[in-house]
């Protein structure tokens, strides 16, 4: 499939709900999980979109244009709850093909209206009642023993909404990381944080087992992150950087990496500068088109759309060549969202 293709079921979606879909919550949501050309894709699901799922082809106004797809089974962990009668898939959730996912605490003290990221809805999916508050690491380290024996999942993701304290949420990630190496010693990981006030939480971090990292900033462009994430943009881009610089040390070239977001209004050439600077440094810059979906502020006050197609396919190629001539490739990730590669399009581009 070429990367137009993938860059159009990427902005207009789908019609149609495959097995595993998600609705609500952080980061990149209200998607289908599909396999198209053996990888994986999160692909937004559009009642509109011309794109119609049948089960194992993707069909544009009912042709068949010759994408074979499969859908990602429902994983048999989710049948399961644990002694005290929670859900297990309330407690962590099947991404792409074989990622465990879980957010480890689920408010975030930005998440009132004049703080919130506009693109995120980190509580709602607590409000409708999908998840708990706060995962203990008991409860991780039995959901991960459970689906890596049911489902062979391979890697798992941690992120969390962000605490008041000055490791952002940090050292509850570290003791979640810790129990799931104990119950399951070979299952790669990947924490995700803002960068925290002490840095010295990196090294916790990883000293408690996890593989890779994501510090994640959205935009490199200040005048945005005001617009977009007034809470965020409180912590300066500076501390980012040294965030990024230490966690390089801590974890390793290609095992740190930050999303940045198409379609905020930066500067499609300053982004992809941007980009390149990261992966000078090492960093991964996950390349992810914005996605509006009903229950953040974007869509329900903003009524911000997807980006421009050729903008997407533009910046996703520029940065997939400087990815490759660093030699960095979101596969050889140990664990994260670049390793899975669904919610981008990177991969099809070669990164």
């Amino acid at each position: 499939m070429s990367v137009s293709t993938r860059v159009d079921l990427a902005l207009l979606g789908i019609r149609g709900t495959p097995p595993v879909h998600r609705t609500g919550g952080a980061g990149p949501t209200d998607d289908g999980h599909l396999l198209i050309d053996g990888m994986a894709a999160a692909v937004p699901r559009n009642p509109s979109s011309p794109y119609v799922f049948d089960g194992d082809r993707v069909l544009f106004d009912g042709t068949d244009i010759g994408i074979e797809v499969s859908a990602v089974a429902r994983p048999r962990f989710y049948d399961l709850t644990t002694a005290d009668g929670v859900p297990y898939e309330k407690l962590a959730r099947l991404h792409g093909r074989s990622v465990l996912a879980t957010t480890v605490v689920q408010t975030c003290v930005r998440y009132a209206e004049d703080q919130r990221c506009r693109f995120c809805s980190i509580e709602e999916s607590l409000r409708s009642g999908a998840t708990t508050a706060v995962k203990r690491p008991a409860e991780l380290a039995e959901v991960a023993r459970a689906a890596v024996d049911l489902d062979g999942i391979t890697q798992m993701v941690m992120t969390t909404g962000t605490s008041a304290g000055r490791d952002r949420g940090a050292r509850h990630l570290a003791r979640c990381v810790r129990a799931v190496k104990e119950a399951v010693p070979d299952l790669p990981i990947q924490v995700q944080c803002e960068p925290p006030a002490d840095l010295a939480v990196l090294a916790e971090l990883r000293d408690a087992g996890a593989d890779a990292i994501g510090i994640h900033v959205e935009s490199l462009d200040d005048d945005v992150r005001r617009r977009w994430m007034p809470g965020k943009a409180t912590v300066p881009l500076a501390d980012y950087r040294a965030a990024w610089a230490e966690a390089v040390r801590v974890f390793g070239r290609n095992q740190v990496s930050t999303y940045l977001l198409v379609g905020l209004g930066e500067d499609p050439d300053e982004m992809i500068r941007g980009a390149a600077e990261l992966a000078d440094m090492g960093v991964y810059p996950f390349v992810v088109p914005f996605r509006p979906h009903a229950g953040t502020l974007a869509v329900d006050v903003d009524g911000a759309a997807a980006p421009d197609a050729a903008l997407l396919e533009k910046v996703t190629r520029e940065v997939a060549h400087h990815l490759r001539l660093h030699g960095m490739a979101g596969a050889d990730q140990r664990a994260g969202c670049a390793a899975c590669g669904a919610c981008s399009l990177l991969q099809s581009a070669g990164a």
